[in-house]
């Protein structure tokens, strides 16, 4: 089963997981939800509103012309840029998008669950928990041998994926001796096969962190899912500042970091601007930031919300274009219920990454054959491994950082 576009693309060479809707969603005959707006004083008068709106718009126009990544955005410049109109944060990240990426490129990454289960943490959307156990149905299983992680990863590679990455469902890795050495060993393989090699462990330190880097691992996973503020509303058993502090492990042992988010626990629009602040102001950007929609999962505490709506996708991949415009951005965990013109959409206004094959950790995933499909229709291309295409003579080089 190759990955093909009109003709085949050949073998061309995260968790990743899930701000509840903000409105209902609406039935078929029902008006639209209205979009986002920033925050106002009461106080305002319509000249401040007005010079407010100019204030915005030339933050945007500095930020698009902008010619590499900053690393010292404000709260109140994200909220300038995320604010704006749709349709224009849209058009102005697919301007920046093409200055820094091949917009015909899309990073194909296949999720294997190599430890499903058995987590002590309390992540309310997550299955893989032992608090939700009873109410989900998961089994937990034993970590996977070597040789069926590898099997995976060359099925993964026969069919396009360019990079392949390992969850365990881990709170983290201390005891765990013997499952880093093997860990090691597949990181090793996957290597040697030619592919990018993501792993995502749970909370690592300096020395193990070092010990993947030697093995060979490209990237590693560690979202921080949602704004400061909100996050303790979701999980009480790890801090914002434990994966903070993961993350400048990952960055100190020279593995690229790869860190993003999590929309649809019921967060506002304030908290997904918390979450690209956090994010856009890390030493050096992520080199891959997933944009996850909750996938609820029965018998989890966020089991019964209620679907995304797009528009709240496409506004936080628009703004972190703008604002991270050399990272790759991961259309993530919920790409299955959305409809290809809408994937579309993500793809012109920045994202140029997705997740393909069989399964993501728990939920389900876009097939290869699928995604093959999408890619002739719309004449997109696999990334090769380990590079993206130089942009146009003239262009901004992307940031490597």
């Amino acid at each position: 089963m190759q990955l093909r576009c009109t003709a085949r693309l050949g073998n061309s060479h995260a968790r990743m997981s899930t701000v509840a809707a903000e409105q209902p969603v609406p039935s078929p005959a029902s008006p639209p939800p209205p979009p986002p707006q920033q925050p106002l004083s009461s106080a305002t008068t319509p000249t401040q509103d007005a010079e407010r709106q100019q204030r915005a718009k030339r933050i945007l126009q500095e930020a698009v012309a902008a010619t590499a990544p900053r690393h010292d955005w404000t709260r109140a410049e994200i909220s300038a840029i995320f604010y704006q109109p749709l349709m224009e944060l849209a058009f102005q990240a697919a301007n920046v998008h093409r200055r820094f990426h091949n917009p015909s490129e899309v990073q194909l990454c296949t999720l294997m669950n190599i430890k499903t289960g058995g987590c002590s943490e309390d992540c309310s959307y997550c299955a893989q928990s032992t608090r939700y156990q009873k109410g989900t149905g998961l089994e937990a299983k034993r970590v996977e041998s070597v040789e069926s992680v590898l099997e995976a990863a060359r099925i993964a590679k026969e069919n396009g994926s360019t990079r392949f990455c390992m969850g365990a469902a881990w709170r983290d890795m201390r005891g765990r001796k013997n499952s880093l050495r093997n860990i090691k060993e597949m990181v090793s393989g996957v290597k040697g096969m030619g592919m990018e090699v993501c792993v995502t462990l749970g909370m690592i330190d300096e020395q193990q962190a070092k010990e993947l880097k030697e093995a060979g691992l490209t990237a590693y996973n560690h979202n921080v899912d949602t704004s400061r503020e909100f996050y303790p509303s979701i999980i009480s058993t790890r801090t914002y500042d434990e994966r903070l502090k993961t993350l400048g492990h990952v960055r100190d042992a020279g593995i690229n970091v790869c860190s993003g988010g999590i929309l649809g626990l019921g967060e506002s629009s304030e908290d997904r601007i918390g979450l690209l602040h956090t994010v856009a102001t890390l030493p050096s950007h992520p080199e891959s930031f997933p944009v996850n929609a909750l996938v609820p999962i029965k018998g989890t505490p966020l089991g019964d919300r209620k679907p995304l709506e797009f528009t709240s996708m496409l506004r936080t991949i628009a703004a972190a274009r703008i604002l991270m415009p050399a990272t790759i951005i991961r259309i993530a965990a919920g790409r299955k219920t959305m409809a290809e013109e809408q994937q579309a959409l993500c793809f012109m206004a920045g994202a140029n990454a997705i997740f393909t094959g069989e399964k993501m950790l728990t939920t389900e995933c876009n097939g290869w054959d699928e995604d093959a499909a999408m890619f002739g229709r719309w004449g997109l291309e696999p990334m090769k491994s380990f590079q993206k295409s130089p942009v146009a003579a003239g262009d901004v080089a992307a940031d490597q950082a």
